[in-house]
């Protein structure tokens, strides 16, 4: 009688488990990045433009820095490219509603600091780095 009991618990806890990863996994797929009919949350909206700026920062950082770019025009022109990308992905492929997520400005300034931030990091190392 223990036993069934036992069996009966521990298949309970491994649906329970199952069920917890279908549940934590599930809301994020790669597919749902491209997909302008999916429902996205404004956390999960946030987090992928907040990437992607990332993304962007780093690139940018490294590309200026191996050319080697100096200037204020440049921070400015990163600036415009890194907008430009989140509006365009927010706007065009997802096609949202921004003012259900807090208007433009929300979206936009979405890791907005953090990107700076690394893309000077960046741009800095690298600069230094590749020509001193």
């Amino acid at each position: 009688m223990k036993e069934s009991k036992s069996g009966k618990q521990n298949q309970q806890q491994q649906q329970l488990l199952q069920q917890h990863q279908k549940d934590h996994l599930s809301p994020f797929k790669l597919a749902k990045l491209l997909d302008p009919e999916a429902s996205w949350d404004k956390d999960q909206l946030g987090d992928v433009l907040h990437w992607i700026r990332q993304v962007v920062a780093l690139v940018c950082g490294l590309l200026w820095g191996a050319i080697p770019l100096v200037g204020g025009i440049w921070i400015v022109l990163f600036l415009a490219i890194s907008s430009g990308i989140v509006y365009g992905y927010y706007a065009m492929i997802l096609k949202i509603d921004e003012e259900e997520y807090g208007g433009h400005g929300a979206l936009l300034q979405e890791g907005l600091f953090a990107s700076v931030t690394l893309f000077l990091l960046a741009w800095i190392l690298v600069y230094s780095l590749a020509h001193f």
